[in-house]
């Protein structure tokens, strides 16, 4: 079954260490089976009203996604951002 990993970026705090996480992450995540379905601000945001960066990445299952994010080449990427950002991610299974 489809998973979804979806990540908010509530706040960017470093945009050097931003970029540097999206050069190997990108990467990682597409070697690992991730397609990138959506990534920017919102166009039209509703109820809470945060315009945030949104990234929903589709793998072909949880354990895919899950495997792509504790994998060694996102790891380095994460070690690349740091504390550049507070974000949230998840992992979501398709129905």
């Amino acid at each position: 079954m489809t998973a979804y990993w979806i990540s908010t970026y509530l706040e960017v705090h470093d945009a050097d260490k931003l970029q540097a996480y999206a050069e190997l992450a990108g990467p990682a995540i597409t070697a690992a089976g991730g397609t990138f379905l959506a990534r920017g601000l919102p166009s039209a945001y509703y109820e809470a009203g945060r315009s945030e960066r949104s990234v929903v990445i589709a793998f072909e299952s949880v354990e895919a996604a899950v495997a792509a994010h504790d994998g060694e080449a996102y790891q380095a990427a994460l070690e690349a951002l740091g504390d550049g950002v507070t974000r949230d991610l998840r992992i979501v299974p398709g129905v």
